[in-house]
């Protein structure tokens, strides 16, 4: 029985089991690793007679430049002197190591899968010797990542948890505002998500097969293998061999997907991955993460931070020709649902629009919420009236057209100086207009505010006249005091004003004087201080009998 030493140490002869163990380890991952090599230099023998494409010699001294550094990784990492020095045991056999002897296998079962599907194609009996040879050597390189997978198990048993994730820094971030794993967003939440630079018009119902995909990796046989895989399956594929052309080509080109590497110097996958999911502009690009690793706390923690799903290399093809296919429907999915949101807003904003030319937006505010009857009583505002002196006689002698767009000229003038003045149009009536001050939002000023609309009004007219050779006349007429408006319709809103200051403020107007502005006593009573007003005298107005009226000719 073995007894501890009085340090505590571990007895030497289970120092020296366990440093045997791992010299056999070594051998046992050496064997298959000479099969690679020794299989891939007789298959350069025979493709340099046999097969005459340049692509298909260039794979195979990829495979076997990759068996080589594979051969001197594995002698590097479990020769006798490594192990006795220490640099290298069971507990110390980490993801960084598992990883780098990963990659070149990768390599071999990436590229040899490629060279076997070409051997198939060219003509399957008369190279049926050489692509027994190719598949000993896909054998070997299977054969090798079970016996890695064999060293993770031993290892993970003490492996800190830190150092499961690859060994590689890890930054600590938010969970993303959106769930980029659902099937779409929901619409209830589209509020967080900027759609600005969406088009509603774009076709997004592309095929998949024409998707942009870019894939990021530092290794080239890496990236090399996977394009190439991705370019045959009909993708357009862009490369980026680090994670700082990534993140530029992301922001230069719109990718449909991104194939992101986990282990890359300077700058690793996680770090990228975070400054695109926290990048308004690139948040919703999907991202895939790729590793030769299947570390369950890595897969984890990429989801958590947005990636859409997790691959591990070498790439199954049935297997990632399915998550990329699913990856790419759920951002057609969300695509779709976020144009109809676009064309939702954009139909949203017409109507509003709409209504707004209708309604005023205080009155249109209450109807959205749900108010049925609107009716409100104002103790003080002021009614105007204009209208277009002999307009009616001019309408006989143009063209409908004419008419109309003559009369469209003058009353877009007209709302942009009630606009100007904070004024609410109510309508118009052939070629009348109606305006009105101080309600639905009651102001102190309404009647000054009405009176400078006025006196623009005239100046208004007088410019149109001298720039397109007119003659128009315009009659306006104002009036102070209470009124009753409300909203009348059910399919077709108006909103309207009653009372007997509406009906003498249409009196000031259609007894008043062409070029003239005529207001009653009680306006003359509020402005008289500010502007000039000229006496007219009695008027007779009609239902009113004689009234005292003033002209309003500019202010002081």
């Amino acid at each position: 029985m073995s007894v501890a030493g009085i340090d505590g140490s571990e007895p030497r002869e289970n120092s020296l089991n366990k440093d045997n163990e791992l010299i056999d380890m070594g051998h046992d991952l050496l064997t298959p690793t000479s099969t690679i090599i020794a299989y891939t230099e007789m298959l350069l023998e025979y493709a340099n007679v046999h097969i005459v494409e340049q692509g298909f010699i260039s794979d195979l001294n990829k495979i076997l430049s990759a068996g080589e550094q594979l051969s001197n990784l594995i002698t590097q990492l479990f020769s006798k002197k490594s192990i006795s020095q220490g640099e290298i045991d069971l507990n110390n056999i980490t993801s960084a190591i598992r990883h780098n002897l990963r990659t070149p296998i990768n390599a071999i079962i990436g590229y040899g899968e490629m060279l076997l599907e070409d051997m198939e194609e060219m003509d399957a009996e008369e190279h049926k010797d050489a692509i027994l040879d190719l598949q000993k050597i896909l054998n070997s390189a299977r054969r090798l990542l079970t016996l890695i997978g064999d060293l993770s198990y031993l290892s993970k048993k003490s492996e800190p948890l830190e150092s499961k994730l690859l060994e590689i820094e890890r930054p600590i971030v938010k969970k993303p505002t959106f769930k980029f794993n659902k099937v779409a967003i929901s619409s209830l939440e589209v509020g967080k998500i900027d759609i600005s630079n969406i088009s509603a018009e774009d076709d997004i119902d592309y095929l998949p097969q024409t998707a942009s995909l870019l894939v990021v990796d530092d290794g080239d046989n890496n990236r090399d293998l996977l394009s190439r895989r991705l370019k045959k399956e009909g993708f357009d594929v862009d490369e980026a061999e680090n994670g700082l052309q990534a993140l530029e080509k992301i922001r230069n080109k719109n990718f449909d997907l991104v194939l992101l590497d986990i282990i890359m110097p300077e700058m690793n996958g996680y770090q990228v991955l975070e400054s695109i999911k926290t990048d308004k502009d690139l948040a919703q690009i999907p991202v895939i993460m790729i590793s030769a690793l299947d570390e369950i706390d890595s897969v984890v923690h990429c989801i958590e931070m947005g990636a859409e799903d997790y691959l591990q290399k070498p790439f199954n093809q049935v297997i990632l020709n399915a998550k990329i296919s699913a990856t790419l429907e759920r951002k057609r999915l969300r695509d779709r649902e976020l144009a109809f949101i676009k064309k939702l807003q954009i139909e949203q904003e017409k109507s509003e629009k709409l209504l707004l030319n209708i309604l005023p937006k205080a009155i249109a505010d209450r109807l959205k919420v749900g108010v049925h009857t609107i009716a409100d009583k104002f103790d003080d505002v002021t009614v105007l009236f204009s209208d277009l002196v002999g307009f009616t006689e001019l309408s006989a002698g143009v063209s409908a057209s004419d008419l109309v767009e003559k009369l469209n000229q003058i009353f877009i003038a007209f709302d942009r100086l009630s606009e100007k003045h904070g004024l609410e149009k109510i309508k118009t009536i052939g070629d009348a207009y109606m305006l009105v001050g101080g309600l639905p939002t009651q102001r102190d000023d309404h009647v000054e505010a009405v009176a400078d609309m006025a006196i623009e009004m005239l100046d208004e007219i007088a410019w149109l006249n001298e720039q397109n050779q007119e003659d128009f006349k315009i009659r306006i007429g104002f009036h102070t005091g209470p009124v009753v408006a409300g909203v009348i319709g059910k399919h077709k809103f108006n909103y309207d004003l009653w009372g007997d200051t509406v009906n003498i403020a249409s009196r000031m107007e259609s007894q008043g004087i062409p070029d003239e502005i005529q207001v009653s006593e009680v306006v003359y009573s509020r402005i008289k201080d500010k502007f000039f007003l000229e006496n007219r005298g009695l008027v007779e107005i009609k239902g009113k009998g004689k009234m005292n009226t003033y002209l309003l000719k500019g202010r002081k």
